[in-house]
């Protein structure tokens, strides 16, 4: 099993020099992916609950430096040449799609085919409410705007009609690499696996609680009739050990995704990969 690391794009690991320093050390080491997640808007008082810690709060401060992913993580691409690069997630329906499946192809291309888009729906209506994109129907217009990104990436013409967007006899270059770009969907929800399964070239399962239930979560995707092995998982834990890499490696787990905040210092930043590497590969 591999070794991902969700370091990049807040706070600190907003900052170009540790960027630089984390990615560098972290391919050197063997980590796979580095991971970086998104969040256009903050707000300092949100009624909407974050699905992924057991207070319904977020742990990253409103006033926090949040990078765009995708720029973020181009300049990891930049600064390294065999790791990959994940959006975990992008929350694609607060973006155009084809917008996006040009910057996700750019990317792509830049890094030498090393891309690994992850994509969720999205939870804070007061985000979606500042970017003046409803709330309502967000988990059908994310599906629809995956299926406009992969007709743009699979067709030098591309047509798409749909209830969200459609166009007409357009050409968005340039194409991926490889033809296509795994798509990955993010959230622990039965919802979020079902895309997962029906829709996704994987999953990403984010801070949750141990091997029991990265099993349940699990069990529950190979039940909607996809076979496992067909999908790229992976999966980060609220509170990892080493013991669980095998436990988790039985059970089908491709990455175990480490999260992590980097020091602020670019020197320390290099130790730290370091030190997570002895720890964890």
């Amino acid at each position: 099993m591999q070794l991902g690391l969700h370091a990049l794009g807040i706070g600190s690991g907003a900052r170009r020099a540790v960027i630089d320093a984390v990615a560098v050390v972290a391919e050197a080491c063997g980590f796979a992916t580095l991971w970086s997640g998104e969040h256009v808007v903050m707000v300092d008082r949100a009624s909407s609950r974050y699905p992924y810690s057991p207070d319904g709060r977020i742990a990253v401060p409103a006033a926090a430096d949040w990078l765009d992913p995708l720029i973020g993580l181009s300049f990891a691409a930049a600064a390294t040449s065999t790791i990959r690069v994940a959006t975990g997630v992008l929350l694609l329906p607060e973006h155009n799609p084809i917008v996006v499946a040009k910057q996700a192809a750019s990317l792509d291309v830049l890094s030498g085919g090393r891309l690994t888009l992850g994509v969720g729906v999205g939870w804070s209506r007061e985000e979606f409410d500042a970017l003046g994109v409803p709330f309502a129907r967000r988990t059908a217009r994310t599906e629809e705007y995956v299926a406009a990104m992969r007709a743009l990436w699979r067709s030098d013409v591309a047509s798409f009609t749909g209830d969200f967007v459609q166009f007409s006899s357009i050409r968005v270059n340039p194409k991926p690499c490889g033809a296509t770009i795994p798509i990955i969907f993010g959230g622990n929800s039965d919802s979020a696996l079902c895309r997962a399964a029906t829709l996704g070239d994987g999953w990403y399962g984010f801070n949750l609680d141990g091997v029991p239930e990265v099993a349940d979560r699990l069990d529950f995707l190979a039940a909607q009739g996809r076979d496992l092995a067909e999908l790229r998982i992976a999966v980060a834990l609220r509170n990892p050990a080493r013991r669980d890499i095998a436990d988790l490696a039985s059970l089908g787990v491709d990455e175990l995704v480490i999260v992590d905040s980097p020091p602020d210092d670019p020197g320390s930043a290099t130790e730290w990969v370091s030190a997570l590497a002895d720890r964890w590969l």
